[in-house]
């Protein structure tokens, strides 16, 4: 299975290994290095390191010095952009987010407080 970003999912096939330090994602610019893409990344356990002996990381996204580091292929995952998503969708619904329709230009703020103006004042 080829190695992919653990942030936005592209192919990291272009990069040698052992991944350095510093290397980013070309795509999204994530660094590399870091606990979300490691083998021993599971939230299920303490740290969310499954390495007993690792020293522990608090940023889980950002490039770290670990010598236990070894990249998974399988680190992407898109249920957080599905999650924030579904929690924008919900907010937009809850607090009358926009309405318009797919591929027509969103109404300015100016557009949109003339139209309400015009509807409340309305002749009949």
């Amino acid at each position: 299975m080829p190695l992919v970003c653990w942030k936005c999912g592209a192919s990291l096939a272009a990069l040698s290994l052992p991944l350095q330090r510093l290397d980013e994602c070309k795509q999204c610019n994530a660094e590399l290095h870091v606990c979300k893409l490691c083998e021993w990344y599971d939230t299920s356990v303490a740290k969310h390191c499954r390495e007993p002996i690792a020293e522990e990381v608090k940023d889980k996204e950002r490039a770290n010095f670990c010598d236990y580091y070894k990249p998974r292929p399988d680190a992407y995952s898109n249920v957080s952009q599905t999650a924030a998503d579904k929690a924008k969708s919900e907010l937009e619904g809850l607090f009358g987010g926009s309405k318009s329709t797919p591929g027509t230009p969103e109404p300015s703020a100016a557009e949109r407080a003339r139209a309400e103006l015009e509807a409340m004042f309305k002749k009949k």
